[in-house]
């Protein structure tokens, strides 16, 4: 059994990867060659706390995997992360347990990744200028991941504390020297937008981050932090003003996201107007970006698919580069 560590994973797993590793695992998806049971979750009264178990089986690369995530808010008060994950996969001709690797970075990698594969088919190829709302736990992988796939002279980033968006910012701009931008803490998101090319939301708000109006035409936004019913980042505005509207799976997205539910449900829009799943787009059977004056609209709320395709792409590089602790039990 292989046990990679965040440390493991940076070793031998870049954010190009990632991207291509994402688009791999939607397309598959799309394709039907995934079987993803529903999420257990298991309460723990006793702690306040949850237990997720989130399977997944992908057919084409024989591989089977379970990200198991705990949300524990006592952990805080131990010095220990409140929302613990780990990744376990299996051998697909044995059924053994042949890799164990760190979820909460796993997480972030896949979920930066996914949108980076967005931004790489939806957004115009001279984007330059991005905003970023969000300075939490996926907010560095979210810059990265739209660094990766384009050659931003400015990033603007915002969080409701301006302190904490100016400390990431400084933060981020050492951690991505590489990269010839300009990463920038700004203080008002309607300003901020204006004449940005990408906007991405990562946050956990429940009231919408931006005013849809100020979008100028052609700009691309992803919406990655709502993941629930009542959660909402993305104004109702720029749903309905959005030409293409994508989503990485259907499925997910019209169940929990709170972006799309709610304009649904006030009859601001319908899903005749939704694009389809950027597996779709992938496979050539719906159309991306038309034009350089579409606005267009990605909704992410993550699938087991993603955890699996990324860590066996992980598990078999890093056998191949001879990283991680092997251990038997």
């Amino acid at each position: 059994m292989l046990v990679l560590t965040k440390e493991d994973i940076q070793k031998v797993f870049s954010m190009k990867e990632a991207v291509d590793a994402s688009k791999q695992a939607l397309r598959l998806y799309t394709e039907g060659e995934c079987t993803v049971p529903l999420r257990v979750n298991i309460d723990v009264p006793k702690q306040q706390g949850q237990n997720l178990f989130m399977p997944a089986y992908v057919k084409e690369m024989d591989a089977t995997g379970i990200k198991i995530v705990s949300v524990f808010p006592g952990n805080i008060e131990l010095g220990k992360p409140s929302v613990p994950a780990q990744m376990i996969l299996l051998d697909g001709k044995t059924g053994e347990v042949c890799a164990i690797m760190d979820g909460t970075y796993l997480t972030q990698l896949r979920t930066g990744a996914v949108q980076g594969a967005a931004t790489d088919i939806l957004s115009r190829k001279d984007a330059k200028i991005a905003v970023l709302f969000g300075t939490g736990g996926q907010a560095a992988t979210q810059l990265e991941a739209m660094l990766t796939v384009r050659e931003l002279k400015e990033v603007r980033v915002l969080d409701i504390n301006y302190d904490r968006a100016k400390a990431f910012a400084e933060s981020m701009q050492q951690q991505f020297s590489a990269f010839n931008v300009r990463i920038v803490a700004a203080s008002n998101g309607d300003e901020a937008i204006r004449d940005a090319d990408i906007i991405t939301t990562v946050t956990t708000s429940t009231r919408p981050v931006f005013d849809g109006s100020l979008v100028k035409n052609g700009t691309h936004v992803n919406g990655v932090g709502a993941y629930t019913p009542q959660m909402q980042e993305l104004p109702e505005q720029i749903v309905q003003r959005a030409n293409k509207i994508v989503f990485d799976t259907s499925e997910g997205v019209l169940a929990e996201a709170g972006d799309l539910l709610i304009p649904l449900e006030k009859g601001l829009v319908s899903k005749e107007d939704f694009t389809g799943e950027l597996g779709q787009i992938i496979l050539g059977q719906v159309q991306g970006r038309n034009s350089d004056e579409e606005i267009t609209l990605f909704k992410t709320v993550g699938t087991a698919v993603l955890d699996v395709v990324t860590a066996q792409l992980i598990y078999q590089k890093a056998l191949s580069t001879n990283v991680g602790q092997h251990i038997v039990i």
